[in-house]
């Protein structure tokens, strides 16, 4: 059914017959418990708190503490459990996961008439573009209600929460640059100690009052709603946040493989969560009236002795930074996936490790983020109001790969369309209940992460409208490949050298060249008309990277095969082509490439606002030049005007 990639395997996505007790596996998952759980598990932090003194109040009697515990240990059996670790983990491209990389499957995979694509490839790009404003939410949410803890250690602390956790915020940011290999060697370590807290924390709790464990009876969420079927359709709205972080698990499949992420769940990760959520209702259910009502405005750093409360919000400070670093990473990550795919205008992306391909900065995007994170920090002024704006991006992005998994049950895996049905709509049906909650907190900040994923979404969707108008208006006034060496290549003077002509079609002759030999009136001794395709895989074997066409009197006819996480180096490429005359040698060869002006004009194709939109971005794309690492004193650049 999937299409595992050796690197997966190796990375010890084990075999069935390989136990957890695999010394790969075990060492695969605490790494992974220290990258790809930080956003879940943090949620225990705020999520409890919300659904009792967030926006709509509960009464933290047992009738709603059961019934809370009962909805967040279910939507973690049935969201997070069943959905996300056991069905769509599944669904891999290659070993990668995320939004991006399962619409790429499904590009890939589909067979017949794709009457339905170009609708499921716009949902795909909205939960690209919902990520982006979740991105922006989880740093601001995370870092500012683990520095609101200092207030349950002494409230004298409360002016300054604001600006220590802007402070914490720019830090983590500045450094993104330098790469955080080394900072990262720590993250397992501080998750694996956070996570062992907060259970402790919570069995403290539990073993003085052993009866909340009746709370993951099915039977107090369904009491719950129908004795006070309202105020239980609004919790849901803050119950969700206790599951935001799980798209964190499919979208960093690739860096683990599915068997660590797994085992870290299930053994580890989901008892210590719902150890501590227990712990949190055994606790309010202990105190009177008066002091639970105190208790519940931040009942997760009230679990702890007051003299061990600074350590805790310490330790939730560390564990708050780790997660928004895992998020920031994923927006370099998916911001990469997003460029290779034609969704995203090129940008400068740097490596931060020699070692690990996967640990890039894209500086643009980093500042971007900072900016934005430090605006929603000032804005809403506690975690409280965020909380409000949180949801719905997080529940919409749900949605959509529920969708998503969808097309893949049916199209691709064909599985019992009976059994297939149920499992899609129970996804569904626990998604629109989430989803619907969260827009009842659309006009108290829910609009921001859907203002953003709307902006997002169409910057997403003019780049790749107008990028395909800008090809094929290019195309029209191609010349055949045929007609041209008939007519040119016997006319032309022939200078020594080799000449690289880039070009995004492997049909016709590109502008450079036309415009090299009307100007010029020369051609070199060996000219390659190079298209670089990036694939619907995450990765290309180096066997499979060139397709080599030898078109005659020095003409040749070159692709090269990139998969959507790779790097792009044409001129390493190049070096181990062979078949096509003598070796490449950079300092003989030169890299021509076609700079288009666009002109926004009223031929159909997008709204004139859009083609603007489209020329600034392309204006401010990186150049073809460093994109593609092309050696600088060895490029000439060839302006023309384009109408779309």
């Amino acid at each position: 059914m999937n299409d595992n990639s050796s690197k997966v395997d190796a990375a010890g996505d084990a075999e069935p017959g390989h136990g957890p007790r695999d010394a790969g596996l075990v060492k695969l998952a605490i790494g992974a418990i220290g990258i790809v759980f930080g956003d879940i598990g943090t949620s225990p932090i705020y999520a409890f708190r919300e659904t009792f003194a967030g926006h709509h109040v509960l009464a933290p009697d047992p009738l709603h503490i059961y019934g809370v515990l009962s909805l967040i240990f279910w939507s973690m059996m049935i969201v997070v459990t069943l959905k996300y670790v056991t069905i769509i983990m599944r669904a891999d491209n290659k070993g990668e996961g995320g939004s991006l990389a399962l619409l790429a499957l499904i590009n890939r995979r589909s067979e017949g008439p794709r009457r339905w694509t170009k609708g499921i490839v716009l949902l795909g790009v909205f939960a690209t573009a919902l990520f982006y404003g979740d991105s922006m939410i989880t740093p601001a949410i995370s870092v500012l209600s683990a520095v609101e803890g200092l207030e349950t250690v002494n409230r004298s602390f409360t002016p300054w929460v604001i600006p220590i956790a802007i402070a914490i915020l720019i830090a983590l940011f500045a450094i993104q640059g330098r790469g955080t290999a080394k900072v990262g060697m720590l993250f397992g370590p501080v998750m694996l100690l956070y996570f062992a807290t907060i259970a402790v924390l919570g069995i403290i709790h539990v073993v003085q009052m052993p009866t909340i464990l009746a709370a993951l009876n099915p039977y107090h969420a369904i009491r719950f709603f129908a004795v006070d079927g309202v105020r239980a359709f609004l919790a849901m709205g803050s119950v969700v946040l206790a599951v935001t972080g799980a798209e964190a698990l499919y979208a960093d499949m690739g860096h683990f493989g599915r068997n660590p992420i797994r085992v870290s769940w299930m053994s580890f990760v989901l008892p210590a969560l719902m150890l501590n959520y227990l712990g949190q209702g055994a606790m309010l259910l202990s105190l009177d009236s008066a002091a639970a009502l105190h208790a519940v405005t931040n009942p997760f750093f009230f679990l702890a002795p007051e003299m061990l409360r600074l350590p805790l919000t310490l330790l939730a400070v560390a564990a708050t930074v780790i997660a928004s670093q895992a998020v920031i990473s994923g927006a370099f990550s998916v911001t990469q996936q997003a460029i290779q795919l034609g969704f995203v205008p090129r940008l400068r992306i740097l490596h931060t490790s020699a070692s690990a391909a996967g640990q890039i900065y894209i500086p643009v995007v980093n500042w971007a983020l900072m900016i934005m994170v430090i605006v929603l920090v000032l804005t809403f002024r506690s975690s409280t109001n965020l909380a409000a704006a949180y949801g719905i991006a997080v529940t919409g992005a749900m949605l959509i790969d529920t969708v998503l998994i969808g097309v893949v049950l049916f199209h691709l895996w064909r599985w019992n369309r009976l059994a297939a049905g149920l499992l899609v709509a129970m996804f569904l049906a626990v998604d629109l209940a989430y989803f619907a909650a969260n827009l009842t907190k659309v006009p108290e900040g829910g609009w921001v992460p859907l203002l953003i994923g709307l902006i997002a979404f169409t910057l997403l969707t003019t780049w790749a409208r107008g990028r395909k108008l800008m090809i094929d208006r290019m195309n029209e006034a191609s010349m055949p490949v045929q007609v041209f060496i008939k007519s040119a290549a016997n006319s032309a003077t022939r200078v020594p050298g080799t000449a690289v002509f880039m070009t995004t079609t492997p049909d016709g002759i590109p502008h450079a060249l036309l415009h090299n030999l009307k100007h010029n009136k020369v051609l070199h001794e060996r000219i390659v008309l190079l298209t670089v395709r990036i694939e619907d895989v995450p990765y290309v074997d180096a066997d499979k990277r060139n397709d080599l066409d030898d078109l005659g009197s020095g003409f040749y006819r070159l692709i090269l095969r990139f998969g959507f996480m790779q790097e792009v180096n044409v001129p390493a490429s190049l070096t181990q082509l062979e078949g096509c005359g003598p070796m490449f040698k950079m300092m003989d060869t030169s890299f021509f490439l076609a700079r288009q002006t666009l002109l926004a004009s009223s031929r159909p194709g997008m709204a004139v606002w859009r083609e603007k939109l489209f020329a600034w971005m392309l204006r401010n794309a990186e150049s073809a030049m460093e994109f593609f690492k092309l050696p600088t004193n060895r490029v000439v650049e060839l302006g023309s005007q384009v109408e779309i």
